[in-house]
């Protein structure tokens, strides 16, 4: 197959390309062409200064040969996401989009950004979402900085509007390994926390994820969440770590009677995914690298 990965040179992205490559796929990455990293030496580059963050522009060059599936690594809101629906829409046979579980409303309860009453329970994909937009919004940075423009809610809205773009969507958890959270502060820092769930996902297994959806046409349509199967409180994950000088993490507005853990089941069953590298190992393999 013809593979397009939009963002695809760094972290996730990158494992992504090593995946499909390495399965005897033909792959093409459309970047900026600022982070080399080493990718297969089969792989394509279409190079533009145009691919930076937030992505609205797209060169022909991606369509020769048409790309069997788009992955979307990097689509950060409304208006790169409508850019992307209007460029691939009909010349694509579907689309993968990476979205985060910060969708849901038991995160804005969690940070306290949408009060209210915690959110009992695993969250699975029927789960409510946040109601307020924005998250991250900030007054003081300009409008087009990224945290006033990202919203993964309305690129999910946007990714599964146009039925000339079949679409899917996948629900990342926090991602850890060499080359990000590598010292597992989403971990470390909320030790005086010792019960509270964070589902997490070794970045070579959420790669896996991603890739298991753009190769299956089962998956047009239908929205997943991605990490670990079980997801173990503070406390049964720092037994298993060696200690740390991470900081605590003290922000008042965080209300750790809400639970950010995934129900991951619907991926493992209509895809057959399940990770290359249990969580367990990764994390102490990450922090011990």
């Amino acid at each position: 197959m013809n593979i397009l990965v939009i963002g695809g040179t760094r972290f996730i992205g990158a494992h992504v390309v090593w995946q499909l490559a390495n399965a005897g796929h033909a792959v093409t990455v459309y970047h900026r062409g600022e982070h080399e990293s080493q990718l297969p030496a089969g792989v394509r580059h279409v190079r533009r200064p145009e691919a930076a963050m937030p992505v609205s522009s797209f060169p022909a060059e991606l369509l020769t040969p048409a790309p069997d599936v788009v992955v979307h690594m990097i689509a950060m809101g409304e208006a790169d996401a409508r850019a992307a629906v209007e460029f691939f829409a009909g010349r694509t046979e579907r689309m993968v989009w990476i979205s985060s579980g910060d969708v849901y409303l038991a995160y804005g309860r969690f940070t306290g950004v949408e009060p209210g009453p915690v959110v009992p329970g695993l969250l699975n994909e029927n789960s409510p979402l946040r109601t307020i937009l924005h998250p991250y919004r900030d007054p003081n940075k300009p409008p087009g900085d990224f945290v006033n423009i990202y919203e993964k809610i309305l690129i999910e809205r946007i990714a599964l509007s146009r039925p000339a773009l079949p679409a899917m969507v996948l629900r990342l958890p926090k991602v850890y390994g060499p080359g990000e959270n590598a010292d597992l502060a989403t971990v470390y820092a909320f030790r005086n926390h010792p019960q509270w769930l964070w589902t997490h996902g070794y970045v070579e297994n959420v790669a896996r994820a991603i890739v298991l959806a753009a190769l299956s046409p089962a998956a047009t349509g239908r929205i997943y969440n991605v990490g670990e199967e079980h997801t173990p409180t503070i406390a049964e994950r720092l037994a298993k770590l060696p200690p740390s000088s991470v900081p605590d993490n003290t922000d008042p507005k965080l209300n750790f009677q809400q639970d950010i853990a995934y129900d991951t089941s619907r991926i493992r069953k209509e895809l057959g995914y399940a990770e290359l590298v249990q969580e367990d190992e990764a994390m102490k393999a990450t922090v011990l690298a």
